[in-house]
C-alpha cells in the first residue's frame, strides 16, 4: 500500500499543515502570475515595440497552455508520483519565469509564457491532489478553505505588486521584475517541498493514454481559443466553427475512454467519474463560479482605470475589501469542515449576488468620479460570499474521487475552472464593450457598461446557487472517503 492510499484510520502526517503552506505558496505564485501581467501591458508594448495582437498573446499563450496541460499532467501525477510531478512543475515554472523576465523580444516572451503555462499545469493538479490524500476527511474542508484565501489574495496582490514593481523601475528593468520576482519564491517552494511533502509512489506503470490526451486537448483547445480570442477578432465564423467542433471531440474522448475501460486499461479520466452525477454537477458549479469572478475583476479594472483615471495601484487598493472578505469568510467557513456543505454552497452564491446587486445600486449613482469608500461595503460582502463558497466547493466535489485518481480528478476540476473563467471574461467583455460602444470619453458610458456587466454577475451567481441546491451531500463525510460515492448514486 502506498502512503497516498493509506486508510483513513491511519495516523495523519504530522507535517501536513506545513505541507499545505508549501502547496499554497506554489498555487499563489501561479495565480498571481495571471493577474500581475495585466498591469504591465503598457510597459510591455512600449519596451518591446509590440502590437496589440502580440500583447494579447502574452496573456492568451499562458491561459491556453495551462488549460491544455491540466488533465494529462494531473493523470501523470497519479502514475509517476505527485511529489515528483509537483517539484518538476515548480522547477520548470521558476526557470520559465526567468526566461520571461530576460526575454529580448515579444516573440520569445510569448513562447516563454506558453512554457510557463505548461509547467504551471504540471504543478497545480498535484496541489489539490496532495491535499486530498494528505489530510483526513474531517480536516479537508478546513484545508481547502485556504485555497479561497489564496485566490482572493492573488486577485488583488497581482495588480498591487505589478503596479508597485513597475513604478519602482528597479535597475531600469521596467516590466521584467514582475516575472523575476518568482525566482526566490520558486526556489524556496522547491527546497521546502522537497523536505516537507511526503513521498508517494505512483500507480501501476501503464502506458499513457496518448489518444485520450490528444482528444481532450483538441476539445479544450476548440473551446478556449474562441473564448480567449473571439472578442479581439470580432467573433469571425471560425470561432463558432471551433466551438461546434468541440462537441464531437468531447464525445469522441468519452467513447475512447469507455473503450479503454472495457479493455481494462488506464483511462486519462476514469469513466466512473464522467458518469458520476455529483462530480459532473460539481464541474458545472466550478465553471459557474469562475465564469463570474475573473470577468468581474476584468471589467472593474477597466471601469476604474480607463473610465475614471485610477492608477493600477489605486485600482488594486480599491478592490482590497474583496480579498479581506474572502480571508475572513474562508477561515470561518473552513472551521465547519464538511458540515452544512450544501447550505454554505447555496448561501455563499446568494451573498455574492446580493453584493453585486448593492454594487449595481452604488454604480448607478456615479457621475464624474468614483469614491473608493462607496465600493467598500459591496466588495466586502462579495468577498464574504466568495469565501463561504470556495471553502466547501473543492472538498465537496472531490469527495467522490478515490485517492488513486486524485490527480486526474483535480486536473479535470481545474480545466473546467479555466474554461469557466475564459467563458466569463468573453461574455462580460462582450456585454461591457457592447454597451460602451463609442462612449469611450464619457463617464456615463463606462458607468452604464459596468452596470450591464453586473447584471450578468448577479445572474451567474443565482445560477450557481440553483446548481448547489441540486447537490446531494451528507452533513458530514464518512470516515472512509470511498464511501462518499453513495450520495452521487442516490
Amino acid at each position: 500500500m502506498t502512503r497516498s492510499d493509506r486508510p483513513a484510520s491511519a495516523e495523519p502526517n504530522p507535517r501536513r499543515w506545513l505541507t499545505l503552506a508549501v502547496l499554497l505558496l506554489a498555487g499563489f505564485m501561479n495565480l498571481i502570475d495571471v493577474t500581475i501581467v495585466n498591469v504591465a501591458i503598457p510597459s510591455l508594448r512600449d519596451d518591446l515595440g509590440a502590437t496589440s495582437s502580440q500583447i494579447e498573446w502574452v496573456v492568451a499563450a499562458y491561459i491556453i497552455a495551462f488549460a491544455l496541460g491540466l488533465l494529462p499532467f494531473g493523470r501523470l501525477g497519479d502514475i509517476v508520483g505527485r511529489k515528483r510531478m509537483f517539484l518538476m512543475g515548480v522547477s520548470g515554472f521558476t526557470l520559465c519565469s526567468l526566461l520571461c523576465g530576460m526575454s529580448p523580444t515579444i516573440g520569445i516572451l510569448v513562447v516563454a509564457r506558453a512554457l510557463q503555462g505548461l509547467t504551471g499545469a504540471m504543478m497545480m493538479p498535484q496541489v489539490l491532489a496532495l491535499v486530498q490524500v494528505t489530510f483526513p476527511p474531517e480536516e479537508r474542508g478546513f484545508a481547502f478553505s485556504f485555497f479561497g484565501v489564496t485566490a482572493g489574495l492573488a486577485s488583488v496582490a497581482g495588480p498591487l505588486a505589478g503596479g508597485a514593481l513597475i513604478s519602482a523601475d528597479i535597475y531600469d528593468l521596467a516590466w521584467r521584475p514582475i516575472f523575476l520576482v518568482n525566482l526566490p519564491v520558486g526556489l524556496f517552494a522547491i527546497a521546502a517541498g522537497w523536505t516537507l511533502i511526503p513521498t508517494t509512489e505512483g500507480g501501476r506503470r501503464e502506458p499513457l493514454d496518448f489518444v485520450g490526451i490528444l482528444l481532450a486537448a483538441a476539445a479544450i483547445f476548440s473551446v478556449v481559443i474562441p473564448l480567449v480570442e473571439g472578442r479581439e477578432f470580432g467573433w469571425p465564423l471560425w470561432c463558432f466553427a471551433l466551438l461546434a467542433t468541440s462537441l464531437p471531440l468531447a464525445a469522441g474522448f468519452i467513447a475512447w475512454e469507455r473503450r479503454r475501460e472495457r479493455r481494462g486499461t488506464t483511462q486519462l479520466l476514469p469513466v466512473k467519474l464522467m458518469e458520476n452525477r455529483h462530480f459532473l454537477l460539481g464541474l458545472a458549479m466550478t465553471s459557474a463560479l469562475f465564469a463570474g469572478i475573473p470577468g468581474f475583476f476584468f471589467v472593474v479594472a477597466i471601469f476604474l482605470q480607463v473610465g475614471f483615471d485610477y492608477s493600477p495601484l489605486q485600482s488594486g487598493l480599491a478592490t482590497v475589501p474583496f480579498p479581506v472578505g474572502v480571508l475572513i469568510a474562508s477561515l470561518i467557513s473552513g472551521r465547519f469542515g464538511s458540515r452544512m456543505a450544501k447550505a454554505r454552497l447555496i448561501v455563499g452564491p446568494l451573498i455574492l449576488a446580493a453584493g453585486m446587486a448593492i454594487l449595481y445600486a452604488v454604480v448607478g449613482g456615479v457621475t464624474d468620479s468614483v469614491s473608493h469608500w462607496s465600493l467598500l461595503p459591496p466588495l466586502f460582502l462579495c468577498g464574504l460570499g466568495m469565501g463561504i463558497t470556495v471553502a466547501p466547493l473543492f472538498a465537496t466535489i472531490l469527495m467522490v474521487v478515490e485517492t488513486r485518481d486524485a490527480g486526474s480528478g483535480s486536473g479535470m476540476l481545474q480545466s473546467f475552472q479555466q474554461i469557466g473563467g475564459a467563458l466569463g471574461v468573453a461574455i462580460v467583455g462582450e456585454i461591457f464593450f457592447g454597451t460602451l460602444g463609442g462612449q469611450t470619453a464619457s463617464h456615463a458610458g463606462y458607468r452604464d457598461a459596468f452596470e450591464a456587466a453586473l447584471v450578468y454577475q448577479i445572474a451567474i451567481f443565482l445560477i450557481l446557487a440553483f446548481l448547489a441546491s441540486r447537490l446531494k451531500v451528507p452533513d458530514r463525510q464518512r470516515e472512509n472517503p470511498r464511501s462518499a460515492r453513495l450520495p452521487a448514486e442516490a
